[in-house]
C-alpha cells in the first residue's frame, strides 16, 4: 500500500469551539504522537483525508511546515449521528519499522453443496513493515466439506508479515446447512 500525500497545518489553539471552527472551515483536527517525541497538534484537509482515511491501516505522508512526517492513523473519532470525522490520531513510523495492525479477513470460493461458512473471527493481527501493510487476507473455502475448520494458522500470509494472533483463532467454520422445514420444526420442539 503506498503512502497518501497530504498537506497539514501546525495548530496553536486549542480545546472544543477551536475544534468546531476547524471542522466548519472544512479542517479536521488531528494530533501525531510515537518515537518519544512531544505531540504534533495539526489540522488536515478534510475532504482529502476522509478520502485517504477510508482504507484501514491507512498511511499517511504529512507535510507539517514543510518538514516531512509519516504516520499511520491510529483512531479516528467520528460524529454518532452525522459520521463525519472529527478527530484523528496518528503515530508516527519510520521506513522498515515493523508495526502491529489489524488486518481484515476476506473469504473467497463457496463451500461444498450442502454446508455454509460461518465465519467467527473477521480481523487477525499482523506485525508488518510500515510501509508495506496489507490492506486484507483471503481464506478460500472453495470445497470444503460441513466440519472442517480454518483456524488463523492457515492463512497465506503476504511476504514480511507475521501473525500475531493466536495461531489456533478460529477464523471459519463450515457446518451443514439446514433446510427451512427443519429450521421451523426445532423451535416447534
Amino acid at each position: 500500500m503506498s503512502e497518501q500525500k497530504l498537506v497539514a497545518e501546525l495548530r496553536t489553539e486549542f480545546g472544543k469551539g477551536f475544534a468546531r471552527r476547524a471542522r466548519a472551515a472544512g479542517q479536521i483536527p488531528a494530533v501525531i504522537y510515537g518515537h518519544g517525541a512531544e505531540p504534533i497538534h495539526i489540522n488536515l484537509p478534510g475532504r482529502a483525508t476522509t478520502l485517504a482515511v477510508r482504507v484501514s491501516n491507512a498511511l499517511l505522508a504529512l507535510d507539517v511546515n514543510g518538514e516531512e512526517h509519516l504516520a499511520l492513523v491510529k483512531d479516528i473519532q467520528r460524529d454518532p449521528i452525522k459520521q463525519i470525522i472529527e478527530h484523528i490520531d496518528l503515530l508516527t513510523v519510520r521506513t522498515g519499522e515493523k508495526v502491529t495492525v489489524d488486518v481484515a479477513v476476506h473469504v473467497i470460493g463457496e463451500a461444498a453443496i450442502g454446508a455454509v461458512a460461518n465465519q467467527e473471527a473477521t480481523t487477525v493481527s499482523l506485525e508488518a513493515e510500515a510501509t508495506h501493510l496489507p490492506t486484507f487476507v483471503e481464506i478460500s473455502i472453495e470445497g470444503r466439506k460441513a466440519g472442517e475448520h480454518v483456524h488463523a494458522s492457515d492463512i497465506v500470509l503476504p511476504s514480511g508479515s507475521e501473525l500475531l494472533s493466536d495461531p489456533e483463532t478460529l477464523i471459519i467454520h463450515i457446518s451443514e446447512a439446514t433446510s427451512e422445514a427443519e429450521a421451523e420444526a426445532a423451535p416447534a420442539e
